[in-house]
């Protein structure tokens, strides 16, 4: 493996997360939800540098630290064209190209759903892949700009990984998201594993990551029978 992955909690329930190829020492962080803290980790690191940002979509809580951290640090800020909305952007990627970090090497996926424009980047080498607001643990983004078609094809685009496939997610909602599942699903296992999840939050530890295998077997969206269950139990959720 070539990726060391940092991750820590920022803001009300955001996830922040470096990341840095130990074969060039190169590091990135993945949105910029709160760029003081992104320094700060990297002064506890050690890591003594930024290359560049990893922009998944345009929304605030995932760019708001792009200036700072361009001014600071010179790094070079890449992600999809709807980030020019709201923050400074570098490069411009879209689904099918390649984002470098020294020798590790990140496909960028298109996901519309959440934005029409939301990306995801994964290492197939590494088996892992930073999904911003798209999928997460039990759960999946609000749909505020694309539509539930939308949704579930980018994320039956992910749920197509392979099942060991690591699963970043970008906020900490997985204890309200197994609630929520708890009414869909009452398997014996559903329970348990909801349990875990509680417990590990009474705790105060991350539920994150996850991985493609785990959310097939509980996640209440990838477990839908279509587009149009999709859109019912999300219709659902966001009224829970």
């Amino acid at each position: 493996m070539t990726l060391d992955v940092h991750l820590f909690a920022c803001r009300s329930d955001n996830y922040g997360f470096l990341i840095r190829d130990t074969a060039t020492g190169q590091v990135a962080t993945v949105d910029t939800p709160d760029a003081a803290r992104i320094l700060e980790e990297l002064e506890k690191l050690g890591w003594g540098r930024l290359d560049l940002i990893l922009n998944t979509h345009w929304h605030p809580d995932h760019t708001e630290g792009n200036e700072r951290l361009k001014a600071q640090t010179g790094c070079e800020i890449v992600g999809p064209e709807e980030v020019r909305r709201v923050a400074p952007l570098d490069r411009v990627v879209a689904g099918g190209d390649v984002v470098e970090l020294g020798q590790t090497r990140f496909e960028v996926t298109d996901t519309p759903g959440h934005t029409q424009g939301h990306v995801v980047f994964r290492s197939v080498e590494e088996g892992a892949a930073f999904v911003g607001d798209t999928l997460f643990a039990l759960g999946c983004g609000r749909i505020f700009e694309g539509s539930p078609e939308q949704m579930w094809s980018s994320l039956q685009t992910l749920a197509a990984w392979p099942p060991e496939t690591v699963i970043w997610c970008a906020h900490e909602y997985t204890a309200a998201n197994a609630r929520f599942t708890l009414t869909l699903d009452d398997r014996p296992e559903m329970q348990a594993y909801a349990e875990t999840i509680f417990a590990a939050r009474e705790r105060g530890e991350a539920t994150v990551p996850t991985t493609i295998a785990t959310e097939l077997k509980f996640n209440p969206f990838l477990r839908a029978r279509d587009a149009a269950d999709f859109a019912a139990r999300r219709a659902a959720k966001d009224g829970f």
